[in-house]
């Protein structure tokens, strides 16, 4: 369906654009995986390129809908500004970003951010104003890059902001000439980088640009521009030339001691990439051993001082950010020392540690064949490090899930990927990530793998679920027997109100403790073990033979003592297991059997 033309570039503009980018990175994913072949033939730079987008539109959407809330103290018509939708989009990005293609867009998006905020409070920029973005854009991502490489998306991004310099127009007419200048840019790739021209391709990254700046287009003509031929996919690489084979190992990295105070970084695990958009050895296989990402929350002159850290340990580095928060992203043989300079630096977070093998099922030439699919796997969503833990040593494939940065659906996939299975039972363990796991279910099953979704709304439903799991009978029965689990348990929270609001239970103050049963705020009180007390009483109050306990970092120490001496007083016959969340967001959970 035609898109309505945006006449400027607006909240509306920017936020219609973000969203023709992510639908068209979707259709192009898997092509741009493709011809992803420097400086490491990985074979995601598409999927990581979804996956920064995919953030920085739910980062755009949580700006509208909290203006949409607000509405009511609005006049008719009022929405988010330019300065504040771009600037969600820049963080969202940066938050979201993975693997070099990721980060050295989030740098991208954030130069544009950096000139249209610029402007105040306009509530929109004409021509001009997008010709200043997309300059400063191909700048400030080059000034990202340590090295920086000809050939790659940075001469792409350089090449569209060129184009757009040339005209005077609006800017349909700034989209269009720089959607052009990139388009001619990336088809001359291979002739400035001699690996690409070797397997006879385009530059990955430049042609993920390439369908952002179509969707631009898009945005301001109602319609997207015709394909140009040099944007078509892989080409006749040169006789004799193979696809360096690889494969990413992803292990899983918390802080050193001395990292983030109260916040294990990560058991977050990825298919990071590397597109290539940094000097490193043309010929995969040659680099270091691993790739190390986080972001780090450090002051400008502690940055400048990592940088020259990092650029001495390894290659393909890449630090985007600003105003205390950036996404770091280095090629490294000591993945230690890249994360010890990082918590010299600062407070690094997030933390992903990749290793470069061999055999990587997305290329071609001499490798292993792919390894055999298990039968079966689960995937579920986590609100914890200790869960995450949990989880996994019940045979689990875990997405962690921190406050406040819920996954998104490619995040989803990728696990379901990990788990390298036939069938996937898939627990989403929050109600609000309902939507965004059938998304990603649907996506697998067109992968062909099996999915079913249980819609668990807590992890304790999750690992009620996971208790009765039994890969070796048949699908529909094991889900169903998990289904039945997970709904005959009760679920309970102990949360601290974070601001003023209405609930069922009445009005909260920040501060408060709430107190939720199956979803609901049930009480409000001050104290968090009174609180608790009172939320078991009534989840018990319908009987219960297990009760499930899992402590966050902010829980008092005493509370899960307290709770259990209530059970074994007041409930006859019920048992009590308790286990260690880490950084869950909520001081407690609690499951009824």
């Amino acid at each position: 369906m035609a898109q309505v033309p945006q006449r400027f570039f607006d909240a509306l503009a920017v936020r219609t654009w973000c969203g023709l980018s992510l639908e068209a990175l979707g259709r192009a994913r898997e092509e741009i995986d493709a011809i992803n072949v420097y400086p490491v033939a990985d074979g995601d730079t598409g999927t990581n390129l979804y996956l920064t987008v995919e953030s920085a539109v739910a980062a755009v959407e949580a700006v509208f809908a909290a203006h949409a809330v607000d509405a009511g103290a609005r006049e008719a018509g009022d929405g988010p500004s330019l300065p504040e939708t771009v600037g969600a989009m820049a963080h969202g990005a940066l938050i979201g970003a993975r693997g070099n293609s990721g980060t050295i867009l989030a740098q991208l998006l954030r130069g544009m951010a950096q000139v249209l905020t610029a402007r105040g409070e306009a509530a929109h920029t004409d021509g001009r104003g997008l010709r200043l973005a997309l300059r400063h854009a191909a700048e400030s991502a080059r000034q990202a890059v340590a090295h920086p490489v000809e050939g790659t998306v940075l001469t792409v991004a350089s090449a569209a902001a060129d184009a757009a310099d040339g005209t005077e127009g609006d800017c349909a007419e700034v989209a269009r000439a720089a959607y052009e200048g990139a388009g001619r840019a990336l088809a001359e790739t291979p002739g400035r980088l001699p690996v690409l021209r070797r397997a006879g391709v385009v530059d990955a990254g430049g042609r993920g640009l390439v369908t952002l700046l179509a969707a631009l287009v898009e945005t301001f003509t109602g319609s997207a521009p015709e394909p140009r031929a040099a944007v078509a996919p892989r080409r006749t690489p040169e006789p004799g030339a193979a696809v360096a084979p690889l494969v990413r190992v992803t292990h899983d990295a918390g802080a050193p001691e001395g990292g983030p105070a109260g916040e294990a970084p990560a058991s977050e695990h990825t298919g990071g990439t590397t597109e290539g958009e940094c000097a490193a050895e043309e010929d995969a296989g040659d680099g270091p051993a691993f790739e190390v990402i986080y972001l780090l929350e450090a002051e400008d002159a502690a940055v400048a001082r990592l940088r020259q850290r990092l650029d001495a340990l390894g290659d393909s580095l890449v630090v985007v950010g600003g105003d205390g928060l950036w996404n770091v992203h280095v090629h490294v043989d000591d993945a230690g020392a890249a994360v010890e300079a990082g918590v010299e630096a600062g407070r690094p977070y997030r933390i992903r540690i990749t290793h470069f093998g061999h055999g990587d099922v997305h290329t071609t030439g001499g490798g292993r064949p792919p390894q055999e699919r298990t039968q079966r796997a689960v995937v579920a969503v986590v609100p914890g490090e200790g869960l995450a833990g949990l989880y996994a040593e019940a045979g689990a494939t875990t997405v962690l899930a921190r406050p406040g940065e819920p996954p998104a659906s490619g995040e989803l996939v990728q696990a379901v990927r990990r788990a390298h299975a036939r069938e996937v039972v898939l627990l989403p363990n929050d109600v609000e990530l309902r939507h965004t796991a059938a998304a990603a279910a649907e996506q697998a099953r067109t992968e062909g793998v099996r999915v079913a979704l249980i819609p668990t709304r807590s992890a304790v439903q999750g690992i009620a679920a996971l208790a009765v799991h039994e890969p070796g009978r048949r699908f529909d029965e094991d889900v169903v027997a998990m289904t039945s689990a997970a709904g005959a348990t009760r679920y309970g929270e102990v949360a601290v109100a974070e601001r003023q609001s209405w609930t069922t239970a009445g009005i909260c103050q920040a501060g408060d403790v709430l107190g939720l049963v199956d979803g609901d705020v049930a009480v409000i009180g001050a104290d968090v073990t009174a609180v608790a007390v009172t939320v078991l009483d009534r989840m018990l109050a319908a009987g219960g033979e297990l009760v499930t306990l899992v402590l966050g970092d902010e829980a008092p120490e005493t509370v899960a003592a307290h709770l259990e001496a209530r059970v074994r007083e007041a409930y006859l016959a019920v048992d009590t297991v308790v286990y260690r969340g880490g950084r869950q967001g909520a001081p407690l959970l609690i499951g009824v059997e």
